[in-house]
Formats: structure tokens, C-alpha cells, sequence
């Protein structure tokens, strides 16, 4: 399993009391595929540029394809780029590739037996890992969920094993989660003018 998958998971499983926007889910999943693109050695920073490397063979489906779509030119690709870039849409793509593999059903609705509800996840090898994972308090997904609000902040501090690239990657995460915050507000802020303004206040 990869670190977006167990996040995925973790959304889904153990913080069913924490509704996550699917915006912010989104970037955090972006995080982690260029955290995980770092373990595999595809690419390292150069400052706050994703510079590729030799491309190494990647199981996972979803992040052989976020390998596939980094820019292989000077001057590269900011971080903060890739997160928005590579963030779009991307909780649907996991909730969608999770689904297609089994690890997910859809629930019947009370009283409707033939009109499907909400996905649940099945009890499956991923499952377990992702709850170990989370359980374990591994730094990289711990930080992660507290960025999107499924458990408190994180506050330990990263073994020697977690390098400076993926603290840079997490503060990355943390910076876009804030801005679209702000673009939220922003947004709320202009909605509730039109409204007055068509009710003459």
C-alpha cells in the first residue's frame, strides 16, 4: 500500500466523525504521492522544484501515473504547482480506484434495498495495514490526517529516517490547505454580499 491510500482509508475508517472537504482530502493526497515519489527515489527537491530522476518501476497504478505526469524540463515544477495541479480531483480518483479493487461496497439505503447508500470499506489486508498505520502514529500520515482535521495536530518529532525533503513536502500541504481556506472564506464572504444586495439590504 502507499501513503495515499492508507490516507484515503484513514478518511473513510477511522475518522467517520470528521468529515473531510474533498478539496483539502485532494491536496493531502497530492502530498503524499510526492512523498512517496521521494521514498521510491523518482524525484528529489532542488529548493522548491520537483526535479525527476530515473524512472523506477511502480506498482501502484495511481502513483505510476503521478510519476508519469511530472514536468521533465528546466526549471521543473514548484511543489506548490504540483499540489494544485496534480490535487484536482484526485480524492475521486482513490475513493474511484478503491472501489474497482474490491476494498470498497456500497451499503442499501434503509428500506430501499435495491438503491445503493454509502460506501463502506470491506475487512480486507489493505484495511489493517492502513488502521496499523494509523495506530502507530507513523509521523508522515499522522501529519497528514492533522493537516486535514481527522486527528489532533501533530506535534512529535520526525525520526532521522524522514528527511528534510518530506518535512519541506508536508509544510507544502499545510501552506495549500490554508490558502484554499482563505479562498473558501473569500468565497462565502462575496456570496453572502450578492444575497444582500438581491434582498435590497
Amino acid at each position: 500500500m502507499t501513503t495515499p491510500r492508507d490516507l484515503s482509508i484513514a478518511v473513510m475508517d477511522m475518522a467517520p466523525g470528521h468529515p473531510v472537504e474533498q478539496g483539502d482530502l485532494s491536496l493531502a493526497l497530492a502530498g503524499a504521492e510526492m512523498i512517496d515519489l521521494l521514498g521510491a527515489e523518482a524525484i528529489r527537491l532542488d529548493g522548491d522544484r520537483i526535479v525527476p530522476c530515473l524512472r523506477p518501476p511502480i506498482a501502484d497504478r495511481l502513483l505510476d501515473e503521478a510519476a508519469a505526469t511530472l514536468v521533465r524540463e528546466a526549471p521543473y515544477e514548484s511543489i506548490d504547482d504540483w499540489l494544485w495541479r496534480r490535487g484536482r480531483g484526485l480524492a475521486a480518483a482513490y475513493l474511484a480506484a478503491l472501489e474497482t479493487e474490491g476494498q470498497l461496497t456500497r451499503q442499501p439505503r434503509r428500506g430501499m434495498p435495491f438503491r445503493s447508500g454509502r460506501t463502506a470499506l470491506v475487512d480486507s489486508p489493505a484495511r489493517r495495514e492502513a488502521a496499523n498505520r494509523w495506530t502507530s502514529d507513523e509521523p508522515v500520515l499522522a501529519a497528514l490526517g492533522a493537516a486535514i482535521g481527522i486527528r489532533e495536530e501533530w506535534t512529535g518529532d520526525f525520526p532521522s529516517t524522514v528527511d528534510d525533503a518530506v518535512v519541506t513536502v508536508l509544510a507544502a500541504v499545510n501552506d495549500a490547505l490554508m490558502e484554499l481556506e482563505a479562498v473558501r472564506q473569500r468565497r462565502a464572504i462575496e456570496d453572502a454580499a450578492f444575497d444582500n444586495i438581491w434582498r435590497g439590504e
